[in-house]
């Protein structure tokens, strides 16, 4: 769903995630196998809350699907000024589990419900020349998803979810030589709509809009380093837990019983939140606007050779929030980003299958200019997912 990001006041995506947030497409389920590709419009199982609530009423009466996943990956901060101590790979391994129950009401209404996590990180830039600005955070967001969906007709449905989303950061910075850590947390609502339609009998389109999410943590942003006593840095912490609003068109075409393409078209209104930087306080804030709205793309193929395997592969690529990758907020250190994915899924009994999936996410590298006496470079940095899901109906 959202631009990945990594934010250094461990703010991400988020999936996010969003302007700021660690906005993930991947919830360990079938959707990390594909890239995302056909999200909107696959509804392959009780994920499809998430993705589309609309989609329920193409599953069975009753059906449960749970995930666990892990991130990992090498997000690489070297700074311009060699004599100073940069922080390497501020990434750290994070896991992740979501779990949705679907069941029929009748013949045209379906309720459901999900719990998951679609953005966050935990990032460790250890001790480094900006340690005093910051050090360590973690960003770790949950949402409940009570939906509903409708059957209009044989082909058309709709579906709509009130997400309650809980989100927890926590920052840590060296004080005079000790660690400080200061944490808070904050629930906010936030909408999804889904639109789902069976075009022929073997093509149908989604189409999912959801709102923007705003967070607002009451954690202090300033800072002073030791080479410059008098002049107080901020971080901009409550500009960057905004997730923007987005919408997913996609489409699946069932080529015949053994082959399926499916794809996507999607856009985030990221342009809104101009791009944040680490500020000196006092001074005018630069209000210019570096950041403009992105667009998403998915490829993905499903193959059947057996009635019991389902094997997935999908490829993705995210255009940068940035009019320049040389002017990157050191807070937001994203550009273009590509997915490559794998996956498959095994039949085990006619009520249950199990799934196992992984991703490799290729974000372009990016300069920072802000703060001047921080100024450095994210070279080649990518992520990594791994995934295992398991759905049973009944």
């Amino acid at each position: 769903m959202k631009k990945i990001t990594v934010l250094c006041s461990g703010l991400l995506f988020s999936s996010l995630s969003h302007a700021s947030a660690l906005y993930f497409y991947e919830i360990g389920t079938e959707d990390t196998a594909l890239a995302g590709a056909g999200q909107a419009a696959r509804a392959g199982d009780a994920s499809t809350i998430v993705t589309n609530p609309a989609g329920m009423t193409r599953l069975p009466d009753h059906i449960f699907t749970g995930g666990v996943q892990a991130l990992g990956g090498n997000i690489d901060y070297q700074l311009d000024n060699s004599s100073q101590q940069s922080p390497g790979n501020v990434m750290n391994v994070m896991p992740n589990a979501s779990g949705f129950y679907s069941q029929k009401i009748n013949d045209d209404l379906y309720a459901g419900i999900g719990l998951y996590g679609n953005y966050g990180l935990g990032i460790d830039f250890g001790n480094w020349a900006g340690d005093r600005l910051i050090k360590k955070s973690t960003l770790m967001a949950m949402t409940l998803s009570p939906s509903l969906a409708y059957k209009l007709s044989d082909r058309v449905s709709v579906g709509a979810s009130a997400n309650i989303n809980y989100g927890f950061l926590s920052l840590t910075r060296n004080v005079d030589g000790e660690d400080d850590k200061q944490k808070d947390h904050d629930w906010a609502m936030s909408y999804r709509l889904g639109l789902l339609m069976e075009l022929t009998d073997q093509t149908r389109a989604g189409v999912t809009w959801n709102s923007e999410t705003k967070y607002d943590f009451s954690i202090d942003g300033k800072a002073r380093l030791p080479n410059l006593p008098n002049v107080q840095y901020d971080l901009p912490i409550t500009a960057q837990v905004n997730a923007p609003q987005q919408i997913m068109v996609s489409l699946v075409h069932d080529i015949n019983k053994q082959w399926s393409v499916m794809g996507d078209l999607g856009w985030q209104d990221w342009s809104r939140f101009g791009a944040p930087q680490v500020s000196v306080v006092g001074q005018p804030l630069d209000k210019t606007n570096r950041m403009k709205d992105t667009w998403h793309t998915a490829l993905g193929v499903q193959y059947r050779p057996t009635d019991q395997w389902r094997l997935n592969a999908g490829v993705a690529f995210d255009s940068t929030p940035y009019d320049s990758q040389s002017n990157v907020a050191m807070t937001i250190p994203t550009g273009d980003e590509w997915r490559f994915a794998t996956g498959a899924q095994y039949q085990l009994t006619t009520a249950s299958n199990v799934g196992f999936a992984v991703e490799y996410l290729h974000m372009q590298s990016s300069k920072t200019q802000t703060p001047e006496i921080l100024q450095g470079s994210y070279d080649h940095p990518y992520l990594w997912f791994a995934s295992v899901n398991y759905s049973y109906q009944f």
